[in-house]
């Protein structure tokens, strides 16, 4: 038997996710105050018209704080047209993460194009290094045999 959820006053700011409930096979919607962290709802899918019945059945919020989810997007323009919508804060890092990798990787070129630097003697070190563990490697030995016959910790 599921304990029932305490009622709870609608949240002005709400957070929408949703959850595996079976990865690939089975997903749920997480509604939480955005303020207070407290879990409001769950919801059984994470379907666009579930939501959206959720929202028209509970109106009040105010802005919805929601990953980049198409479906969540039409639920709220639906359910709570007033609402704004917002990005949540781990989506909105994790999309300028990818987008400054990205950035990162087309630019590489650009800071390659300097005078080329002299090799230094940890250079040539580390090259020694590299083709010593490689030839016990192609020997068959694991990195802890190569850490052990090359006496590295």
């Amino acid at each position: 038997m599921a304990t029932p959820l305490p009622d709870v006053a609608v949240p002005t700011v709400l957070s929408v996710d949703d959850f595996a409930l079976r990865r690939g096979r089975r997903y749920a919607t997480l509604l939480i105050d955005a303020v207070t962290h407290r879990r409001v709802d769950v919801l059984p899918d994470r379907k666009a018209e579930t939501l959206a019945a959720w929202l028209r059945e509970h109106p009040g919020v105010q802005v919805v704080c929601r990953d980049g989810s198409a479906s969540y997007a039409e639920a709220i323009r639906a359910g709570a047209p007033q609402a704004v919508q917002v990005s949540d804060r781990w989506h909105l890092w994790a999309n300028l993460a990818k987008a400054v990798e990205k950035t990162v990787i087309a630019h590489s070129g650009c800071w390659r194009d300097g005078p080329i630097r002299p090799d230094q003697p940890l250079d040539e070190r580390t090259r020694e290094r590299h083709r010593a563990v490689h030839a016990l490697l192609d020997q068959g030995h694991g990195l802890l045999e190569c850490a052990r016959r090359l006496g590295w910790h």
